[in-house]
């Protein structure tokens, strides 16, 4: 859709009526999906409805079908749950009860219905649609509606949102809810490995999955435990056995003093029957003498605060799903917003239904192979992943070649889990690994020393920098750390770090001209809050640094609540890229966020405050702003703050909150542990690769420029940059790249908070369709 469609759209949406309703089990992100739909129709001019108690209060209608306005749906996006309730409905599953839906639709003027749910509730949602128009011949039959107003609501237009802790809907990466899941998961997970670790205990953990072992997979990656039942892969004969051996080995060989098996619900063996917790729990009991507990989670999974990508996914989808719906047509399909990469996508629901069932139709039939490929790239790089950093074999024979490990810049949560799945992945490739302390400031000083498979359990859970970290650049230190890589015979670098990270190989690979020894493969992962690095969307740490800030904010916004008439002004880290202010505004429902990237002036900031003045005279009495810590060289937060005193003076009060180095600490986000895990592997088999290919009469010589590069998530492909490339793209006097992804989701933070801004800024998304071969790329997720 072009630019001037959006405006044309927006301008014939007025009056128009939409409906949202959220069915089956409940998940985290709900509420922030039904604020960004009401939200975003009430923007561009439709009537919204939210339908209350899912399926069953659009069969019962009356007060459960009621009209929303702008503040229906404030202050729930950090809430749990679904604020409009949700219900098994029997009666939608007969012709009667879909009779009665139609009806009541009808009477409120609703041909738009946007259904947050699982694949039954959607599927329904289509069969609804389908039938929509025998439906209303049956209503004019029987005479509960005219000709005319059969004429006049002839089409159904739905568009679903997957709401599922599971992640088990084929077509989408992510799934509203699971991210959350798994924050309670693994917050229990590191809060049970303390007690295990005292005691010398084993512990079973139990978590949902019925049908999918979604949840206990990424978990158990996560977390590094030791074993995991997954319904999609199940165990072969003589398991009982391979697995105490390997909870012996890890206390025997490995000194651990603790064990954890997860195990989903619906895990079975290679026959189908059943594998319990509690049989699980007598099996290490009688075999190994271990104190042995189970913890069943259960609905705890479902509950709490959502997470930080859990509101930006409902928020991206929410919005998309009303353009979806103002632009769907009679011809058009029923199409799910999914997430592929970083952007929302429309996928035929047809396809996505039909692909899932395949899955189950794989596993009924035990062609478990297959069912690990049909859930997609992503699960099964998981799996794969889990199992060659879990199971220690040592291999074969011991390769020619060494590697080092350094963590470079500021600390970032998830740089542990890299350096550990690094580690393991390296010595399972027989190359000798080093850990080289603080950074290139450490290699200059031979701070080098080699590292072993269990130097690195228990890593994944930890933040900041096990290995040390500075900012040094090399080139001061060039010669010393010539030397280093010529003692300890290195044949390549692994490098963990933010923007001088990056610059760091930058400037190895320039200084090639001068030092042969630098002619090594080097790779960066972009591990940093602020999300600068150039080559991927996304780095690791980021989504730790923005989950702190929403729980903060959170809390200030409670705060505010209580005094009534209250802005906070709060700073957050980032440099000069803006991304930290900008996710954590549409995460928590600020009302403005200042970034360098998006300029502003005085009467942008008289604006504002004019809009929070007249916010405040009605129900909503606070406020929140967020601004980026180098924003603009003279509106600094404390201008910004005496700004805002002044004007809203006898309106509102004003207060400042800078987080300062809190937003670099913290245990790191399952996201954050997953996908530095999954880098670090990848990284270490690319390197292994170019240590192959660049491997010369008993010497590695590598001097092209794709053997320096960045690993990075772009779009949905984890792809590797020569550092050459991006070179040309950086913004180096603001440590940046020179064009960032996510300045297109600004356009939405400022309509979601009722500011006037084009339309035509929002970026629409595609058509993607669902096959095996599209769902076989690892998302990266």
């Amino acid at each position: 859709m072009s630019l001037m469609d959006l405006e044309k759209l927006k301008m014939t949406c007025a009056g128009r009526a939409m409906a949202v309703l959220t069915s089956g089990g409940d998940a985290q992100g709900m509420n922030a999906a039904i604020r960004a739909v009401t939200r975003m129709g009430i923007y561009v001019g439709a009537k919204v409805y939210l339908i209350h108690e899912g399926y069953q209060g659009l069969v019962d209608g009356g007060d459960n079908i009621k009209l929303a306005h702008w503040h229906s749906v404030t202050d729930i996006i950090q809430l749990g749950g679904t604020v409009i309730g949700s219900a098994r409905c029997k009666a939608f599953m007969t012709r009667e009860g879909r009779v009665s839906a139609a009806f009541n639709l009808v009477k409120k003027g609703i041909t738009n219905l946007c259904v947050c749910g699982g694949d039954g509730s959607l599927t329904g949602a289509n069969i609804f649609r389908n039938e929509w128009s025998d439906l209303l011949d049956e209503l004019v039959k029987k005479g509960e509606i005219t000709d005319t107003m059969a004429k006049q609501h002839y089409n159904l237009n739905i568009v679903g949102l997957v709401g599922s802790i599971d992640n088990d809907f084929c077509g989408t990466d992510m799934t509203i809810g699971a991210d959350s899941a798994l924050h309670r998961i693994m917050e229990i997970i590191d809060a049970i490995m303390t007690t295990a670790q005292s005691h010398q205990r084993a512990f079973v953990l139990e978590v949902m999955g019925r049908h999918c072992g979604y949840l206990a997979l990424v978990s158990a990656l996560a977390s590094g435990a030791d074993w995991v039942f997954i319904p999609e892969a199940p165990p072969q004969e003589g398991w009982e056995d391979n697995m105490c051996a390997r909870l012996k080995g890890s206390r025997t060989s490995g000194g651990s003093r603790l064990n954890i098996i997860i195990v989903a619900e619906g895990a079975i063996d290679i026959n189908g029957k059943p594998i319990s917790s509690n049989y699980i729990k007598d099996l290490v009991q009688e075999r190994l003498g271990y104190d042995t507990r189970v913890t069943v989670l259960g609905h705890v999974q479902r509950g709490g605060i959502p997470s930080a990508f859990d509101r930006m996914l409902s928020s991206i989808l929410g919005v998309e799903a009303v353009v979806a719906l103002l632009e769907a047509s009679p011809e058009t399909p029923a199409c799910v917003i999914g997430l592929s990469g970083n952007q929302a996508v429309r996928l035929p629901l047809v396809e996505c239904v039909e692909m899932t069932k395949l899955v189950q139709t794989a596993m009924n039939e035990k062609r478990f192979d297959e069912a690990i490929k049909l859930r997609g790239g992503s699960f099964e790089s998981n799996w794969n992943i889990y199992k060659s950093l879990a199971f220690h074999k040592p291999p074969q024979s011991k390769s020619n070649f060494s590697f080092a490990i350094l963590n470079v810049g500021a600390p970032a949560a998830g740089m542990n889990s890299a350096v550990r799945s690094a580690v393991r992945s390296g010595l399972s490739h027989g190359h000798k690994v080093y850990g080289v302390n603080d950074g290139f400031l450490g290699l200059a000083d031979g701070a080098v020393f080699e590292m072993e498979w269990h130097s690195v359990a228990g890593w994944t859970g930890q933040g900041s920098s096990l290995l040390g970290t500075k900012r040094t650049l090399p080139n001061s230190h060039l010669e010393k750390i010539v030397e280093t890589i010529t003692k300890f015979e290195i044949s390549a670098l692994l490098v963990i770090g933010g923007f001088e990270g990056y610059q760091g190989v930058l400037e190895l690979y320039e200084a090639r001209t001068h030092y042969d020894e630098l002619c090594i493969p080097m790779v960066v992962i972009p591990a940093t809050i602020s999300n600068n690095v150039p080559g991927t969307f996304f780095s690791v740490g980021t989504d730790t640094a923005v989950n702190c800030y929403i729980a903060s904010c959170d809390k200030i916004k409670q705060s505010a609540s209580g005094t009534k008439r209250r802005v906070f002004v709060v700073e957050t880290m980032g440099g000069y890229c803006g991304y930290l202010a900008s996710a954590t505004g549409i995460a928590v429902g600020a009302d403005a966020a200042y970034i360098f990237e998006d300029p502003f002036n005085i009467l942008d900031l008289k604006t504002n405050v004019e809009h929070l003045s007249e916010k405040m005279k009605k129900d909503v009495q606070r406020g929140l702003i967020l601004r980026n810590e180098k924003c603009h060289e003279n509106y600094t937060t404390d201008f910004i703050h005496k700004l805002y005193s002044s004007e809203g003076k006898n309106i509102f009060d004003c207060r400042v909150n800078v987080l300062g180095h809190l937003q670099q600490g913290g245990a790191p986000s399952p996201f954050d542990r997953n996908f530095g895990t999954k880098l670090g592997v990848k990284a270490i088999e690319w390197l292994s690769e170019k240590l192959t290919e660049n491997y010369r009469q008993g010497r590695v010589f590598a001097n092209s420029p794709e053997t320096a590069c960045v690993i990075g998530l772009n779009r949905k492909v984890v792809s590797f940059t020569p550092v050459t490339e991006l070179k040309e793209i950086t913004d180096f006097e603001h440590r940046m790249p020179k064009v960032e992804w996510w300045l297109k989701l600004r356009p939405m933070l400022k309509m979601l908070a009722k500011y006037q801004t084009s339309f035509n800024e929002y970026v629409p998304g595609e058509i993607e369709h669902v096959t095996q071969r599209s769902i076989s790329i690892d998302s990266g997720f």
